[in-house]
């Protein structure tokens, strides 16, 4: 299996309140890193971060279909896994790409964990694309930050849950448009995050930048911070790569 987990796919932009499909995102050679594992005509299936949400489901895969031909990645097939259907899970050995969306990460956490994702990816070969929520959810233990009002001032919120264990990384993605965010009166980034990165190093990653899982080794993409007991440091800059791991 090889799984590239990245803060943004792009692939659509809003105008008038609905969303264009336009190309992925580029940045960093993510899109040719994409078709260099790019399998002939792949079967797809989307697994849904809102599994509830049909409308939110619908408009996205729709997008996406129509992104992934500007794009010049062809597939024969793209499913959808979502609430409505749980069932194609089963389908998953038949699938060439699974896409992991982003959304709300506990959310989408209780999904994955529902339709047993992680024991299914265990003999999985294909590869695994996965942006925002869905690149946190690929940790073994993920940090699921507060995102949502009242989650920062909820002492029940549960920060460190269990997650799929593609990688021990935990990704902070979209750092250049949460880095100066407040959140139930707390600076996301000084206030909550610092203080949760005491023992523990969170990677904050730019749209654009991108970690790439192959053959045991872990290499990251573009413009990225490490966060580790309180403090903040830059590892990468775009334009340039570093391995995180080697076998």
């Amino acid at each position: 299996m090889k799984a590239i987990l990245t803060s943004s796919l792009g692939g659509s932009v809003k105008a008038d309140g609905r969303r264009i499909p336009i190309p992925l995102m580029g940045e960093n050679g993510q899109l040719d890193k994409i078709k260099a594992f790019w399998r002939e005509n792949p079967k797809i299936l989307l697994i849904s971060a809102s599994p509830d949400d049909y409308g939110r489901n619908d408009g996205m895969i729709n997008c996406l279909r129509e992104s992934f031909h500007m794009s010049g990645l062809p597939f024969s097939f793209f499913g959808m896994c979502d609430a409505r259907t749980e069932e194609m899970i089963e389908r998953l050995d038949e699938m060439d790409v699974i896409l992991l969306t982003g959304g709300h990460v506990p959310t989408q956490n209780i999904f994955l964990r529902r339709i047993g994702l992680k024991e299914r990816l265990r003999r999985y070969e294909g590869l695994v694309i996965a942006w925002s929520a869905g690149s946190m959810n690929c940790a073994e233990i993920v940090y699921a930050g507060p995102e949502s009002e009242g989650e920062a001032i909820d002492p029940g919120y549960q920060r460190w849950i269990s997650g799929l264990g593609l990688t021990k990384v935990n990704i902070l993605p979209h750092f250049q448009h949460i880095k100066d965010d407040i959140l139930d009166g707390f600076r996301v980034i000084e206030d909550i995050t610092y203080a949760d990165s005491i023992g523990h190093e969170i990677l904050a990653l730019n749209d654009g930048s991108y970690i790439v899982v192959e053959n045991g080794t872990e290499t990251l993409y573009g413009e990225a911070y490490s966060i580790k007991d309180g403090c903040r440091k830059q590892i990468c800059r775009n334009g340039e790569s570093i391995l995180l791991k080697s076998r």
